[in-house]
Parts: C-alpha cells; structure tokens; sequence
C-alpha cells in the first residue's frame, strides 16, 4: 500500500509503456511510422491515418497550456493539503494534448498559451506522474 494519499493511474496494456518511460524520466508517445504523427492517449492503431506501424518516441517534453482550471474544492481527501491547484491540458510542440497539472507557479500566474516543460514526481516507488512547469525563459 502507498503512503500517496491521491489517487493513481492504472496501467492498461496500451498505456504500460508510456508509464514505463515516465519512470524513467522521459515523456515518450506513440509516433506513426507511415504519417509521422504523434498521438495520445495510446490505442493500437494512428489516429490520422489508420496505420499499425508506430513505435514508442520520446518527445521533447516541451509544449503550452492549452487550457486550464484551478480547482478550489476538495473533491478526494488526497487533495485537501493541494486546494487551489491548476489543472490544465498541455498541447506538446509535437502536437498531441495530455491532461496534467501545472506545478511550480501560483494559479494566479497561469494563462494559456503560457510555455511549459515537463518535470516528473516520483510519486511511489512504481508510478511518477508527469506534471509541467513554466519554462525558464531564453
């Protein structure tokens, strides 16, 4: 049992690799062989252009929010030390868009379109979350 009081993702044999490569500090997505497109979340087969040659790529890790909320409620005890806290899609230079949490800046200093890098936590010795946080500017 983890001492992490919030709840966590459950690998499923799609996602276990993007899991995977979490752990190791890498944000790596599916990438088609035939279209070049990345894409998230996993599935079997290219969104754009149904081909089944893909393989797992690390990406730059590096993208804008998209869009966000801050969340003021406790909605899971896990999250009564958190409140307000930022969540946000972030849409990868790459191109696909993955829910996360913005850390490392008030609520108050969000925006779209702000520039974010992911930053990994380690959150039991099985699961580390990829969160993002501002980009240093330059």
């Amino acid at each position: 049992m983890s001492d992490y009081p919030k709840p966590l993702p459950v690998a499923t044999p799609e996602s276990q690799p993007f899991w995977d490569a979490c752990r190791r500090h890498e944000l790596a997505l599916q990438r088609c062989d035939a279209c070049c497109s990345f894409w998230f979340p996993p599935g079997p087969l290219c969104p754009r252009c149904h081909s089944a040659e893909w393989r797992w790529t690390p990406t730059s890790g590096r993208g804008t929010v998209y869009s966000f909320a801050v969340v003021h409620r406790v909605y899971h005890p896990g999250f009564s030390d958190s409140v307000p806290y930022a969540v946000a899609v972030v849409e990868l230079d790459e191109g696909p868009r993955l829910p996360t949490e913005i850390v490392g800046v008030p609520v108050d200093g969000i925006r779209c379109d702000l520039p974010v890098e992911v930053a990994f936590e380690d959150v039991t010795s099985d699961v580390t979350l990829p969160k993002f946080r501002p980009r240093a500017a330059g």
